[in-house]
Parts: C-alpha cells; sequence; structure tokens
C-alpha cells in the first residue's frame, strides 16, 4: 500500500462539478489500496477576488489581518471536498494548514515552513480517513495565521509528503505536465516524460509557471518524487525526480521565458571594493530580490552595475538605488521596464560545448540584441527586449531540435 499526498490546484476545485470529479478521483485512488492525503488550494480565482476586496477595503491592508482573510479561500475549498467524498462514500477529515502541524516563521503573506508536526493527519490515516489539508497557510511561532505566499499550497503539500514519508506526491492542475516551452508561445511544444529536480529548479525559477521554485527546493531536499498531472484527463504527466548518472540526458530539455522583471543600470559607480557590497546590503535590508547583476569592466576608475527585479519591486529598488548613488559617489540610475527573458534549461549542457554559441547565433539571426547574459551549469538566460521574448522562445525551440513531430 503505498501513501500519496495528492494536491489540487485552483482550477482543479474550480467549481461544484470539478470538486465532485477530484473527490471521485481521490475515492478511485483509495479504492486501488492507497492511502492519500490531499491538499487543496481556493477555488479559481478566490484568492484574487479577496485581494481586490482588501484592496476596495484598505489601502493599508496589514500582513496580519491580510493572511487571515486569505486563508479563508482553501478553508472553504477543504470543507467542499470532504463533503464531496462523504458523497462517493470516502470518510475524511478537513484540517487547516495550523490543525495539520504546519509551523512557520511570524513574516506574514511570505511565511517559510520551520517546522511540521502531522500527529493529526497521521491519527487520522491510521483511523481509516482521508486527510484534506488547506493548503497555503500555516501557523506562526507567535500563533497567528500565515500564507506561504503565491503558489504555497504545492509547498503545503510537498512539506506534508516528506514528513509523513509519503511514496510520490502528485501535483493536479490545468496542464497535463511540463512542456518543453509554454505551449502558449510554442505550439509544437512536448511534454517532457521525465525532469530533474536541478533542471526544474531552474524552470521555476525563469519562468516556468508549472511549480514554485519553493516546492521543487523542498522536494529535492527531502527526496520527494513529484508528479504533475491534468486534473482535468488524469493521465500521467511529467515525473521530477533524481537525476539519473546512468542515463544519456537531452542537451536542452526546455526553453523558459518571463517578461516579470525590470532592468535597473547605476553609472558612474567608484571602480573599487565595497561599492557593490553597499549596494546589495541595501537593497536586501529592504526586502527587495536581485536576480540577474552584471557589472561592466571598470574605465578611468568608473563602472556601470545592471540588475533586474520584479516589476513590483522597481520602484522601492530604484528608490533605493538613488539613495545609495550619493553614498557611493555613482552618477546616474536608470530603469527599463521593457525587457524579458529566455532561458536555456537542461542537464545535459555540462558536457556539450557550442551551445552557447547556437544560442546567441539564433538570437542575432532573428535579430534579437542580448542585453545581460547569465548562466549556471545547466542554464543559460538572455535578457532581451520585451517584443522580442516569444520570437526568440520560438526560434530557440526550433534550433535545439525541440519540436514535437
Amino acid at each position: 500500500m503505498a501513501l500519496i499526498v495528492q494536491k489540487f490546484g485552483g482550477t482543479s476545485v474550480g467549481d461544484a462539478d470539478r470538486i465532485r470529479a477530484v473527490a471521485d478521483h481521490v475515492a478511485r485512488t483509495r479504492a486501488a489500496g492507497n492511502d492519500v492525503v490531499v491538499v487543496v488550494s481556493a477555488m479559481g480565482k478566490f484568492t484574487d477576488d479577496l485581494i481586490h476586496l482588501a484592496d476596495q477595503v484598505s489601502p493599508t491592508r496589514p500582513p496580519r489581518e491580510l493572511d487571515m482573510l486569505l486563508t479563508a479561500g482553501e478553508r472553504i475549498s477543504m470543507a467542499l471536498v470532504s463533503m464531496a467524498l462523504s458523497d462517493c462514500g470516502v470518510e475524511s477529515a478537513s484540517f487547516t494548514g495550523s490543525q495539520a502541524g504546519i509551523i512557520t516563521d511570524t513574516d506574514h503573506t511570505r511565511a517559510k515552513i520551520l517546522e511540521m508536526r502531522p500527529d493529526r493527519i497521521r491519527e487520522a490515516l491510521d483511523a481509516g480517513l482521508v486527510p484534506v489539508v488547506a493548503g497555503f497557510q500555516g501557523v506562526s511561532t507567535e500563533r497567528d495565521i500565515t500564507t506561504l505566499g503565491r503558489g504555497g499550497s504545492d509547498v503545503t503539500a510537498v512539506a506534508l509528503a516528506a514528513a509523513l514519508k509519503a511514496d510520490v506526491c502528485e501535483i493536479y492542475t490545468d496542464v497535463t505536465g511540463v512542456f518543453s516551452a509554454d505551449p502558449r508561445v510554442v505550439s509544437k511544444a512536448r511534454r517532457l516524460a521525465k525532469v530533474s529536480f536541478d533542471e526544474m529548479m531552474e524552470m521555476a525559477a525563469t519562468g516556468g509557471r508549472v511549480l514554485m521554485l519553493r516546492s521543487v527546493e523542498f522536494a529535492r531536499r527531502h527526496g520527494v518524487p513529484l508528479h504533475v498531472r491534468s486534473s482535468f484527463t488524469w493521465e500521467p504527466g511529467t515525473w521530477i525526480v533524481e537525476e539519473d548518472p546512468t542515463m544519456e540526458e537531452a542537451i536542452v530539455s526546455a526553453i523558459t521565458d518571463d517578461t516579470s522583471e525590470a532592468k535597473l543600470t547605476i553609472d558612474g559607480v567608484p571602480d573599487r571594493p565595497g561599492v557593490a557590497a553597499a549596494l546589495f546590503r541595501k537593497l536586501a535590508d529592504r526586502g527587495i530580490n536581485v536576480d540577474m547583476i552584471v557589472q561592466n569592466t571598470g574605465t578611468n576608475g568608473l563602472t556601470a552595475i545592471s540588475f533586474t527585479v520584479v516589476r513590483t519591486d522597481l520602484e522601492a529598488a530604484r528608490a533605493t538605488c538613488d539613495e545609495v548613488k550619493d553614498e557611493i559617489g555613482a552618477t546616474l540610475v536608470t530603469a527599463d521596464e521593457k525587457i524579458g527573458r529566455v532561458s536555456l534549461i537542461g542537464a545535459g549542457m555540462k558536457t556539450s560545448p557550442g551551445v552557447t554559441a547556437l544560442m546567441f547565433e539564433t538570437l542575432s539571426s532573428h535579430g534579437i540584441n542580448i542585453e545581460m547574459i547569465s548562466t549556471s551549469s545547466i542554464r543559460i538566460s538572455c535578457v532581451v527586449e520585451a517584443a522580442r521574448v516569444a520570437d526568440a522562445v520560438r526560434a530557440l525551440h526550433t534550433a535545439f531540435g525541440l519540436d514535437a513531430a
């Protein structure tokens, strides 16, 4: 008998019909002889509706109260799924994040899990019940309700799977798995049968929208196999597992894209030790996450530093740069919101020369200028003009032989 954690996203529980379909699938999984723990997101766009309502009521939106509000969506889903399971003849019990023993830090709206105490979940399983857990939430060390940030239900599911030593964590969504590119951008994108944790982490970090990065990191750290599947077709999807050293990996597995960032450039920066540290320390202290960074070669004792941030952090990041500019003696801060990133992902890149050259040649042949470059052992990312991102993805998908036959 296997223990399976099944997580259902917002579209999977979007209305009464979908909830009944989820309950039927869980019942079938139980009938096959498996123990099941269910994790649910809020229905459809319910969380967005709650955020919009909060904006109408309060421009300040105190984070503690916002968390209290937003967790209502998952609590509604868990109760409805439990009711539907009852009608399928399956005994279940619903649990909030705090009841499920998910202990977090005190950082409201983006809390991190510190400890798992799933005693009540184990007791429910031992009693022959299907626990249905509200995703996206926990309880802080100060006993306040917290949320885990966008996509946090994925983290809930993986954390429970790790704590319960589940055989697999199934992530059900509205797509049939992980694709070689966004199918909305590349019509010939194909579903991948298997992806390594490292590849999936790079995909999630560079624009892949299927899994939250933190959930993949958690799964890799605790060795939890993930299976991304569609709750509309129920067909097998994509497995995210440890890299198999005995298998020959594809050179490039996927092309990702992201147009959610903006670029900041500080010109006239004194080329001396400690200057960059002063800038990025102040950004970090203000909770601004920096992604790609490029520092030009210094001339005449001056250099320029460019970096990208999430567009929603742009104003705060620019204000911080303007403040630091005078402290370090820089001359000018400029911002560019019309950028996008395109990335090649593939474990096979580690042993395959010529990947970078082909990427640059392909972009050049399509008249796409590269503004910034960042690499890892299994990723190459280029910042290009936002209007050309889709062209870049399609061209690279073809150039690296990823188009479906």
